[in-house]
């Protein structure tokens, strides 16, 4: 009797949740999750963030608490964003922001790793992320990072464990790299957002934050945040990050831009993260808010396909439910 041949099939390798388990090319864990927190100089008591799903802006007194419960909950990790009570047009005091980073790294030391923003958006009246000229037509590259600097070196001293600068103005990297080494800060780390697109998903962050352009002349930030038809700028731009001592790169927002995250991890070694920013997370929550989907499996299954592109790390509102939900995941 002839012996039947059989072609290799993969189905079997996908017949249970045992096989599909051992054989799985990736796997999630909660510790390469960031959670991103907000605090506010001018709230006496928390606010929800507008289209965010419980998402709130905490005071300088509940922010403890925030943390407190993102560790028992196996998250120790934060991007953290000052928001302070004053704006100016040259913005001069950094106080809340250092003060609050003190405060939390004194309380909780190296049980945490905390990133603080750096970005002028929340300070300035006008709302963009550096400096106006003096005609308040466009943003001065050179006088915002030499205020970016500036900042960066402060949060450094206040014993933030790295700075990541959100600003995407042209040599700020090299700038804060040589700063904080020159006063002897150079083990805090640089998470730069290395590749950061003008986008329409940051509208709850920036009523999180109080951070929308306000300007009658500039009402938008396509002069310095990057453009979504160019690719080859937003794989150039992390680049020369790296080039200039950034130590992790970054691309915002993610979901609409895996495609960038993969060819820029094909050309860095570095750590690459991608931040789902809130209109991304808004989408996920409002959907499963309606009944649409399912919340968990919805976000399990993006952070799966963020792995997949190439990120290292994830930035997320739900990283807070990061273990939880991995350690329920059925392959």
């Amino acid at each position: 009797m002839e012996e039947k041949l059989y072609p290799v099939s993969s189905r079997r390798l996908r017949l249970n949740a045992q096989i599909r388990s051992l054989v799985s090319p990736l796997r999630l864990n909660h510790q390469s999750f960031i959670l991103p927190l907000f605090v506010d100089e001018g709230l006496s008591v928390p606010r929800f963030v507008q289209n965010m799903g419980g998402v709130q802006v905490e005071t300088k007194e509940t922010i403890f608490l925030a943390i407190e419960n993102a560790l028992k909950a196996g998250i120790t990790k934060f991007l953290l964003f000052p928001v302070p009570a004053h704006k100016k047009m040259v913005p001069d005091d950094f106080s809340f922001a250092e003060n609050i980073v003190n405060s939390i790294k004194n309380k909780f030391s190296n049980d945490i790793w905390l990133a603080a923003d750096v970005c002028l958006c929340s300070y300035t009246r006008h709302g963009h992320c550096g400096l106006l000229d003096s005609t308040s037509t466009y943003v001065d590259n050179d006088t915002s990072v030499a205020l970016l600097t500036q900042y960066a070196l402060k949060l450094a001293q206040s014993g933030v464990d790295c700075v990541a600068p959100s600003d995407m103005m042209d040599g700020r990297i090299k700038s804060i790299r040589n700063v904080l080494n020159h006063h002897g800060m150079d083990q805090t780390t640089l998470m730069s957002y290395s590749t950061k697109f003008n986008s329409s998903l940051y509208g709850p962050f920036r009523d999180a934050c109080h951070s929308a352009p306000a300007s009658d002349t500039l009402k938008d930030r396509k002069s310095y945040q990057l453009s979504s038809i160019h690719a080859l700028q937003a794989i150039q731009t992390s680049m020369s990050d790296e080039q200039d001592g950034a130590d992790i790169l970054m691309v915002k927002p993610s979901s609409m831009y895996m495609d960038i995250i993969y060819r820029i991890k094909q050309t860095t070694r570095l750590p690459l993260a991608a931040y789902h920013v809130s209109g991304e997370y808004a989408m996920i929550e409002s959907l499963a808010a309606l009944g649409g989907i399912d919340r968990q499996k919805a976000h399990l299954e993006l952070w799966i396909s963020l792995h997949r592109a190439g990120a290292d790390i994830i930035i997320s509102y739900a990283a807070i439910h990061a273990k939880e939900w991995i350690s329920t995941f059925e392959y």
